[in-house]
């Protein structure tokens, strides 16, 4: 064993290491990182939501499946690498998609199924509430899920005694506690960046709008504490250790940092939680998230208003669909090299085939896609319908095709963006992350057109945000008193690096607008796609 991996060893032996654990839209993924909060093992596990009776939901068995098997891999990845069985962790985070709806009743029984981000169905819950509060409400936020099944009469409503976000269940199963980041609270209701918890104003707003119904409860009974990074959120109880390592090494009583969202992770895997700086998260769904130094002129449905984990105000683009459509894509090349016997390697697929878009026409030779899987907010659709059109006139080859649908992940994201510039909000620095910007030099140059930003990728790029939620854990645990998430990241983490940048190159912006402009002519199409074609 090398000298390196010895140390490594004593650090895992010793626990000096922290662990995050993400669920993302398609992959719960573990990662565990040393005292240099660098990732040395990790684990993943597939799984994808299903549409049920009209709801995108994820059953609470596969949740348990997903997090045992990804953490078992994980370990897994530690004894093969160290030599070591993985017994006890310097501190654990958990993460996932941001809000949802999740509602339990005294037993702790789920009242209805999950319904997560992905449902556009609250529109009139969110109007009320919009106009009632002043900032836009989006529809896939919980508190608009929660009143939705009050206007909707839904019988269950009366017996909610706690609900809370994916990431904030698990963390409440495996500690006892009801708690959640700010980052991910703000994505169930408004914060006050002020009081870095519920806009208590607000609070009070709600309550009065239920009272007539008489329920036996008011909002702050049933929503989780809020609190902030570097909180403690608990420890993990003999029960939760057992239910979380099914071999039963691991050892209970690890402190737990405060559960976050997905946009949070992303912000501290990108080192983006300073003002003036911004990350671009592209996964299933795709948001920008700008921190913000003065609020914006105005409200606007487009933009969300959410936090760091820290608690600064963050405006937030946010898209329903992102990769779907394009990996399903990828997918059916797979299969036609399957077909004729050929040994498929993914990354090398992928990453040939995105290499090939940037041999395409700068506005794609006319092709359009919409990669709308589900509905868009921003374009105003509740139900998407993944689409790719030409005209008899349009380059239809390979590199157009593959450029085409890299566009179009960024297009909804595009429209928000602009609102943004509109408002002359300062971003010194972009920061792109997520499985997309893996072929170097790709995803990232488009992104940069898209935005007319530049946009600077990590090597870490990949990991994500369980690398962002391991690191949130690591803060709790190994900061000095008084020490800012902001200084914590750049004097233990990144240490200057910000990554590989790419400026806009005015050929691809100007090849991007053109697109634009038959991307907006052509929402006609998705929708009578929509209209016409069921689901």
């Amino acid at each position: 064993m090398s000298i390196e991996n010895k140390d490594v060893k004593k650090q895992i032996m010793d626990g000096n290491t922290a662990l995050g654990i993400e669920f993302g839209s398609t992959r719960i993924k573990a990662v565990l990182v040393g005292e240099d909060n660098v990732p040395i093992a990790s684990g993943a596990h597939d799984w994808e939501n299903r549409l049920e009776n009209g709801i995108w939901t994820y059953a609470l068995e596969d949740v348990w499946k997903g997090l045992q098997d990804s953490y078992q891999k994980m370990a897994k990845d530690v004894e093969e690498r160290y030599g070591v069985s993985l017994e006890t962790i310097g501190s654990i985070g958990f993460s996932a998609m941001m809000h949802g709806y999740m509602p339990f009743d005294k037993e702790g029984n789920l009242l209805v199924p999950f319904r997560t981000w992905r449902n556009n169905i609250t529109e009139p819950a969110c109007e009320k509430l919009s106009a009632l509060f002043g900032p836009h409400i989006p529809q896939r936020w919980s508190i608009a899920h929660l009143y939705q099944a009050i206007l909707n009469g839904e019988e269950h409503v009366k017996d909610i005694d706690f609900m809370t976000t994916l990431d904030g269940y698990v963390h409440w199963q495996l500690t006892g506690q009801k708690v959640l980041g700010v980052g991910q609270a703000s994505g169930m209701f408004p914060i006050d960046s002020n009081t870095r918890t519920y806009h208590a104003t607000m609070v009070q707003q709600f309550d009065e709008l239920v009272a007539e119904h008489h329920y036996p409860w008011k909002m702050l009974d049933i929503f989780p504490k809020v609190l902030v990074a570097g909180d403690d959120a608990g420890t993990l109880t003999e029960e939760g250790a057992k239910r979380l390592d099914v071999s039963g090494r691991l050892k209970a009583g690890i402190p737990l940092c405060p559960p976050e969202g997905d946009a949070g992770t992303g912000m501290a895997a990108t080192n983006s939680v300073a003002v003036r700086t911004g990350n671009v998260s592209a996964g299933t769904s795709v948001f920008a998230m700008i921190v913000l130094e003065k609020d914006l002129s105005k409200h606007y449905p487009e933009i969300d208003l959410v936090t760091t984990p820290s608690g600064d105000p963050v405006a937030m683009v946010h898209c329903q669909n992102c990769t779907s459509d394009l990996n399903a894509w990828v997918g059916l090349f797979r299969e036609f090299a399957e077909t004729f016997d050929m040994k498929v390697d993914m990354d090398k697929l992928f990453g040939t085939l995105y290499r090939k878009a940037m041999e395409g026409d700068a506005d794609c030779g006319g092709l359009l896609s919409y990669c709308y899987f589900s509905g868009e907010h921003i374009t105003n659709f509740e139900e998407g319908r993944p689409l790719f059109v030409r005209s008899p006139e349009s380059k239809f080859n390979l590199a157009n095709f593959m450029r085409a649908h890299l566009f179009t992940t960024f297009g909804a994201l595009n429209t928000g963006m602009k609102i943004l510039n509109k408002e002359n909000v300062k971003i010194d620095r972009i920061t792109g992350h997520g499985g997309i910007f893996k072929t170097k030099g790709v995803a990232q140059k488009i992104l940069a057109a898209a935005v007319q930003a530049p946009v600077s990728v990590m090597e870490t790029a990949g990991e994500g945000g369980a690398w962002g939620i391991a690191l949130l854990a690591s803060y709790m645990k190994n900061r000095m008193e008084g020490e800012t998430l902001e200084e914590y990241l750049d004097k233990n983490v990144f240490t200057g690096d910000a990554g590989i940048e790419e400026k806009p190159d005015p050929a691809d912006v100007a090849g991007y607008e053109k697109f634009m402009e038959r991307y907006t002519e052509g929402l006609a199409i998705e929708r009578a796609a929509v209209d016409h074609l069921l689901q």
